[in-house]
């Protein structure tokens, strides 16, 4: 091994690309951290003391060190966000613990994304989460956003582009305990009383309104409602037995069965009389039933213009299939006209006053957050 002889000694000098400071020996670069801080003066004072008794063993040693990039927090959030896209995905479908990862990524973005990926450390991360609570976010959001950028980290850690050491220590910051943080507390999620439910169904097409009463009975998931198929219902036993095919825990490998009861059976029964791999509520069906609902409290005579108004070429046309957004929106509608929400703000009009729909449009919100 050759001998490295130091006859000049290294500068102080500044990374204006990444904001550190850094020595550069035989053109290898050595970072110090941030620039101009009292932290990289003192490390740069040790590596020049280091430097003058032993340059052999400090160069070695700070190759070493070194053999993993500088990157910065805001490189670690992008190429972590790349990998996500493709992880986070179930049926060829992102799901929604991507959007979780984004605003997680953004709130260490914001304060911290232009700091090397090795300089952080628990105490930013304990400010990100006090922020979080100060900001009137729940407990459990906290958790799940510093959740998040522990695993970007113990990733980042996988691949070679973060220190070891730097996902341990943040791996001791304990997430916020019930009473004893200024975080509130979520809201439970409570089932919805009988008697809201049942002053609901009239306003429902007939198939949602299977659908929920479907639901009512079994406590089946929105989802797998929707998805809900004849092939998927084993109807050997007495109680009926239903395997979705996706489900929500299913990446843990666990397996999900719905029991159907009789009342329930009574509900499905019509809709398994159709093809085995079909989805038994369908919009298009449901579309249907709505059309001849209309046809029988029609109280005028229909006019030949009015046999067939059906556009050639509509530019949405009813699905087999309902998703849990779908189904959501058809329940929210049923539940505006079940309570009171009035047909103004049901129907809040694009041709109105900008401030008049604005307004308009509040109130909308500001009801179906209290009642939906």
């Amino acid at each position: 091994m050759s001998t490295v002889t130091v006859s000049v000694l290294p500068k102080y000098r500044h990374h204006k690309g990444t904001g550190q400071a850094f020595a550069q020996i035989k053109g290898r670069r050595h970072y110090l951290g941030k620039w101009n801080t009292q932290a990289s003066k003192e490390r740069y004072a040790a590596f020049v003391a280091e430097l003058a008794v032993s340059p052999d063993v400090v160069v070695a040693q700070k190759a070493a060190n070194s053999r993993l990039p500088a990157i910065t927090v805001v490189e670690l959030a992008a190429a972590y966000l790349d990998f996500a896209q493709g992880y986070y995905r179930k049926n060829g479908q992102i799901t929604r613990s991507l959007d979780n990862i984004k605003r997680a990524i953004r709130l260490v973005k914001d304060l911290y994304g232009r700091e090397p990926v090795a300089e952080f450390s628990p105490l930013r991360l304990l400010a990100l989460q006090q922020n979080l609570a100060t900001a009137g976010c729940t407990r459990s959001y906290v958790n799940k956003q510093v959740g998040a950028i522990k695993r970007m980290f113990k990733w980042g850690v996988s691949r070679e582009l973060v220190p070891a050491q730097v996902h341990t220590a943040l791996a001791t910051v304990e997430g916020l305990r019930m009473g004893r943080t200024t975080a509130k507390e979520p809201k439970r999620v409570l089932p919805v009383e009988d008697e809201v439910v049942n002053a609901t169904l009239p306003h429902l097409p007939v198939v949602v309104s299977d659908m929920v009463r479907f639901q009512q009975l079994t406590g089946a998931r929105p989802g797998e409602v929707s998805q809900l198929r004849p092939v998927d219902v084993d109807r050997s036993r007495e109680v009926w037995q239903y395997q979705p095919e996706s489900h929500k825990t299913e990446h843990h490998g666990r397996k999900r069965i719905i029991y159907i009861g009789p009342q329930a059976q009574q509900v499905l029964l019509p809709y398994l009389l159709r093809d085995a791999q079909a989805n038994c509520f369908q919009p298009v069906e449901s579309e249907q039933k709505r059309r001849e609902e209309q046809r029988v409290r029609r109280k005028t005579r229909v006019q030949p213009s009015q046999w067939n108004r059906r556009k050639a070429r509509p530019k949405r046309m009813p699905k087999t299939c309902y998703t849990k957004d779908s189904y959501h929106r058809a329940v929210e509608r049923a539940c505006e006209v079940a309570f009171g929400m009035s047909k103004e703000l049901r129907n809040v009009s694009k041709k109105l006053p900008e401030e008049e729909r604005r307004r308009l449009l509040m109130l909308a919100a500001e009801w179906r957050h209290q009642h939906c």
